[in-house]
């Protein structure tokens, strides 16, 4: 902004008192004008230049500073450190720190190996790959993992998306060979996908999903996959493949013939034990043990109902013959050439995204609780590895589950060795307990399944956005209804557009204000936000709250002359002091950083 230099010397012989009239000042009384040198910065080649730029984009942690100053046999052992975080935590392992993994590592394990069946259910798989998903994928992330809490297996979104993606194309009961190959392939182009993130450090990628994008996506596929657990809940044959609430509904109010009544009164009886056991959890965090137990309660209890009573259950549908043993190989089933391909990739990077945002999100949550760093580029590598292995030995996508991570955490986890824990009580139950799940009705996975992902709808969130931010409230809505009406996918597309728009707003048409005084204090804040702020005579004080570049330049300079031209009419209205100086506070955007980046913190801590 330019300034005429008859303001400044007209600014230079006036002064104002405290009712904002005018007062002479003598010249004598003005300090001496005082010229500051600044100094150009160091001369550098635009390759320095360019360099600088880089590291500060792709490495702003420095991860080699540990090397610096340090012995070939020291950093031998760093870098095995910083590809294994087990040769970090694993020296100082004792007993004093077993006893709590054991502990939470079973009763994880208790969850894990329900839930495991379910979504794998919920994929349209075999059960039995629930389990091998829940075995193989916690040892590789034991090694690989950075996070002590995090949970590893299956979960719920990845699930959905993975099988809504597939049965568009290839059907599960016609062709379960092929769509089984479609899946493990899918699984391994999610981890290559995943582990170049975090190979090339491109991690803030996954942040293009605003936090009101997801909790509007996972509400959306919260209810979604509630939806389609009325097959298994009703005991229906004949189902929609379709993933639309629409259809979804038509399909359930078509086919009423098909209703089981001795399926709907198990269904609703164990729902509603695990509801109760879920709400006691939630209100006393004493009770953890309760919600993380009652799944394999409830499977166990639903066996042996079903089993006493198989001559007259015959409307109940159960899971059947469980093959017992270790995880197969499957890398002969991987399908890397013909038609279904470009299928496999595109199911394997969506799915792959929602996972590593789940498991980069829980595991940055709950290292914040217990004061800990968590490298989400490692994780990245971490997961996708995983992943990569697991797609080799029947395994389809997993990453760290919330509800598992929860109970992990309150069951008092110590290290990562809690999911060693778990997958040897899954080891276990592949040898030896399979034949216990021959009676095993469908209706509790469904149960399971809807008890599970009804966590995923956080209306409170969704009432905060709409009191804090209308257009992350208005991005929430879109990326919900978009699931619902359209595909998830498409859902998810909506919502990283959503995101994108917010941001290229947030960029090209940042926030301006009018500063003013706190009286009492030299702090200058924006007067639309605090009332009792006061205006300086003869000063416009404009915060603008991003940098100024090519995309705002136009915008922010049309925007300040309003600001200005709005100033001189209350100015004209109000008969005061006409605006002798305007001056621009850049510091804000600073300040706005620091601002949503402890709100983003608190958020997930909340």
């Amino acid at each position: 902004m330019v300034l005429s230099s008859n303001r400044v010397e007209d600014l230079s012989t006036h002064a104002c008192n405290e009712e904002g009239f005018e007062l002479p000042i003598s010249n004598h009384d003005v300090p001496p004008l005082e010229v500051h040198r600044v100094c150009l910065p160091p001369h550098k080649t635009t390759l320095e230049k360019l360099r600088q730029r880089l590291l500060e984009v792709f490495f702003p942690d420095d991860p080699l500073h540990k090397f610096k100053n340090q012995t070939c046999l020291m950093k031998l052992y760093l870098g095995l450190q910083f590809f294994f975080p087990v040769f970090e935590w694993g020296p100082q392992y004792n007993l004093k720190l077993l006893r709590p993994d054991i502990i939470s590592g079973l009763t994880i394990a208790s969850l894990a190996i329900p839930q495991g069946i379910s979504y794998a259910k919920l994929a349209n798989l075999p059960p039995i790959v629930g389990l091998y998903s829940s075995f193989v994928p916690p040892l590789i992330y034991s090694v690989l993992g950075s996070s002590r809490h995090l949970a590893v297996g299956p979960v719920s979104i990845a699930s959905l998306v993975m099988g809504t993606m597939l049965s568009e194309v290839v059907s599960y009961t016609e062709q379960p060979i092929l769509y089984l190959q479609l899946a493990f392939t899918a699984t391994l182009f999610a981890g290559v996908f995943q582990a170049s993130l975090g190979f090339f450090r491109l991690g803030f990628i996954i942040d293009f999903l605003s936090k009101a994008t997801l909790v509007g996506f996972m509400a959306g596929a919260a209810v979604i996959v509630s939806l389609q657990q009325l097959k298994g809940l009703l005991g229906m044959v004949h189902f929609t493949s379709k993933m639309q609430i629409v259809p979804v509904l038509s399909s359930v109010f078509q086919h009423k013939d098909e209703w089981s009544w001795q399926t709907i009164v198990m269904g609703m009886c164990f729902l509603a034990f695990l509801l109760t056991t879920r709400q006691i959890s939630t209100r006393n965090p004493k009770f953890f043990w309760l919600s993380a137990a009652s799944p394999l309660a409830s499977v166990v209890l639903s066996t042996l109902v079903v089993a006493c009573l198989k001559s007259k259950a015959h409307g109940i549908q159960t899971i059947g013959h469980l093959p017992k043993g270790l995880n197969p190989p499957s890398m002969n089933m991987l399908y890397l050439s013909g038609p279904y391909l470009p299928l496999a990739i595109k199911t394997g990077i969506v799915s792959g995204i929602l996972a590593l945002t789940e498991g980069i999100a829980v595991g940055r949550t709950f290292a914040a609780l217990k004061n800990y760093q968590v490298d989400g580029n490692k994780e990245m590598m971490a997961i996708g590895l995983m992943n990569m292995a697991g797609s080799c030995s029947s395994c389809y996508v997993t990453t760290g589950s919330f509800s598992r991570s929860a109970v992990n955490y309150n069951a008092g986890a110590q290290t990562v060795v809690s999911n060693i824990i778990m997958a040897t009580a899954v080891l276990i139950t592949l040898l030896f307990l399979m034949p216990l799940f021959y009676y095993t009705p469908i209706v509790i996975l469904a149960a399971i399944i809807i008890t599970a992902v009804i966590g995923l709808i956080d209306y409170q969130a969704a009432l905060r956005l709409w009191k804090v931010d209308k257009l992350d409230f208005l991005a929430c809505l879109c990326s919900f209804f978009g699931v619902l009406f359209i595909s998830v996918p498409l859902g998810l597309a909506i919502a990283v557009g959503v995101s994108v728009f917010k941001i290229l707003l947030h960029v090209t048409r940042p926030n301006t204000g009018v500063l003013g005084n706190i009286p009492g204090t030299q702090v200058y804040q924006n007067m639309n936000r605090y009332r009792t702020a006061v205006r300086i005579p003869s000063f416009l004080i404009l915060a603008v709250e991003a940098p100024f570049y090519f995309a705002n330049s136009t915008y922010l300079q049309e925007r300040i002359l309003r600001w200005i031209r709005e100033e001189e009419e209350r100015i004209e209205a109000n008969q005061e002091t006409a605006i002798k100086c305007v001056i621009i506070d850049m510091t804000g955007q600073l300040k706005r950083k620091k601002e949503e980046k402890f709100a983003d913190i608190l958020y997930l801590t909340c």
